[in-house]
């Protein structure tokens, strides 16, 4: 112990980063890129920003700083042209042995750059074309990270939305903190959940992602952490230390990625200092009675009427059919879902259901063209006119005004036709193969229940800490999963139905 502080001593002290120009300076380099389409080049064009995005090399250790704070360090086409080849550079290298994504200032990436999407979307045809070609560079990067070949951690520290997401929730590692701010707000705009959403949120406990992607909720700090959104929750204090540590990291030539995973996921957890104790899962979206709202209203067999109806019915107080809080929680959300872009609602309920069922690669294919779709459609233009360009801010007028206005015929038009997109990497997967670190899912617990050396709610939360060599988090977890999922009797433990 003594020697692992004098490391860290040692590690803090000295300069942590040798910072790179954010140009690919090999020739070879840039002469050898892969190009996303005639009009997409991957490497940096005249008029990107110089420094929006830093790289730094610290022993084995590989950053990619977000350099925009101004601007919550929205994503856009000159940051991606950067991130990208040199992704693609540090898996030639040996000696790059795990990459930390993070952001400057108060946010890691609080979006793609929307209001400069709207604005080319104006000019017609020409510029819907400039950002669908935005969105394939996206997603081409979203994917490479998805399948990367390195291990990638991601600080989540501060605001993480929209095309954040995108570059830190397909990472095995992603770091929660208290400052984390987590949202999905493209229903909001007249768009639709992207960046891979189509497989991340159907893939989160019960409904939670389909509530997330209608109404565009935060998830703070903790709470994140427990949705299964982070894998690891830490103190922002502790990162630069982590990060310092990270760097001495080292690899035999033949360790596997799951060998390298578990080393790292050890390394974190040496940081971990407990779960915020004033925080209680039940108390949040992520458990007790509005959770069991939440999985009632939005269950698989609720068209969007189905699901306005049940928010109704439990918002009506009077009849006692819910506890007043869930009431309140049923009358906001029902509110909220009204307020998004008819057409976005529709869509994105379709786009989760079938979503469950797509491989990731997959998933930013057909993203791409439902992506393209909603270039050519008034609400995206309207959506982020009236919240984000206009001042000051007014109330959206979206094309078509209702729900009813919106048919089915129109929505199965933004998943038609043959999904184009050409990928950077051939590796797929139906289900992340790095699932195992984060906090047990309530499948895992469900697949525990009704053991036979199972029968209490505490042998339960003793196997899975035991399981996870006591991951901080998981008695929290796995104990609000039961007592909201289970009946314990004189019996055992079952499973309700």
């Amino acid at each position: 112990m003594i020697l692992q502080t004098c490391c860290r001593r040692i590690a803090t002290a000295r300069p942590l980063v040798m910072p790179l120009r954010a140009k690919i300076l090999s020739p070879a380099m840039a002469n050898t890129s892969i190009r996303l389409s005639s009009s997409i080049p991957l490497t940096e064009q005249p008029g990107d920003e110089p420094n929006d995005v830093l790289f730094n090399t610290s022993f084995g250790l590989r950053t990619v700083n977000l350099n925009r704070p101004k601007k919550l360090n929205s994503l856009n086409g000159s940051m991606a042209r950067k991130i990208v080849p040199r992704l693609q550079e540090w898996t030639k290298s040996d000696m790059a042995n795990v990459v930390v994504l993070k952001g400057e200032g108060r946010a890691l990436c609080a979006g793609g750059d929307v209001a400069w999407l709207a604005l080319r979307n104006k000019e017609g045809p020409k510029g819907q074309q400039q950002s669908k070609d935005y969105f394939a560079l996206e997603y081409k990067l979203d994917h490479l990270i998805s399948t990367y070949t390195k291990p990638y951690v991601a600080f989540m520290d501060g605001i993480t939305m929209g095309g954040g997401v995108g570059l830190s929730l397909h990472a095995p590692f992603r770091i929660a903190t208290e400052n984390t701010v987590f949202a999905m707000p493209e229903t909001t705009i007249g768009f639709f959940p992207d960046v891979g959403a189509s497989f991340f949120l159907p893939r989160l406990d019960g409904e939670l992602g389909m509530y997330l992607a209608l109404t565009s909720e935060q998830l703070k700090g903790v709470d994140a952490f427990y949705a299964g959104i982070a894998t690891h929750y830490l103190h922002s204090s502790s990162l630069p230390d982590l990060e310092a540590r990270l760097s001495e990291l080292q690899f035999n030539d033949n360790d596997s990625m799951q060998h390298r995973l578990q080393i790292i996921n050890s390394t974190i957890e040496e940081f971990s200092t407990g779960v915020p104790q004033e925080t209680q899962i039940r108390d949040s979206v992520i458990g007790g009675n509005i959770r069991q709202g939440i999985d009632y209203v939005f269950q698989p067999g609720n068209n969007i009427e189905g699901v306005l109806a049940a928010l109704e019915g439990l918002s009506n107080s009077e009849s006692g059919s819910a506890p007043a809080e869930v009431a309140t929680w049923a009358a906001k959300t029902r509110k909220t879902i009204l307020q998004r872009s008819p057409t976005s609602v529709k869509v994105t309920m379709k786009q989760l259901r079938d979503g469950a069922t797509w491989s990731i690669a997959e998933t930013f294919r057909r993203e791409h063209s439902i992506a393209s779709k909603f270039m050519e459609h008034p609400d995206f233009i309207e959506g982020v006119s009236a919240l984000l360009i206009d001042k000051p801010k007014r109330t959206p007028n979206w094309t078509p005004a209702s729900l009813q206005e919106v048919s089915d015929a129109s929505v199965n038009e933004f998943f038609s036709g043959r999904p184009t997109l050409e990928l950077l990497s051939t590796n797929d997967y139906k289900d992340y193969p790095h699932a195992w670190i984060g906090l047990p899912r309530e499948r895992d617990v469900q697949s525990t229940v009704g053991k036979s050396d199972m029968s209490t709610r505490t042998a339960v939360v003793k196997h899975f800490i035991k399981a996870t060599n006591g991951k901080q988090g998981v008695k929290e977890k796995v104990g609000e999963i039961l007592e909201r999922k289970t009946i314990e009797t004189e019996n055992g433990l079952n499973w309700k139905r």
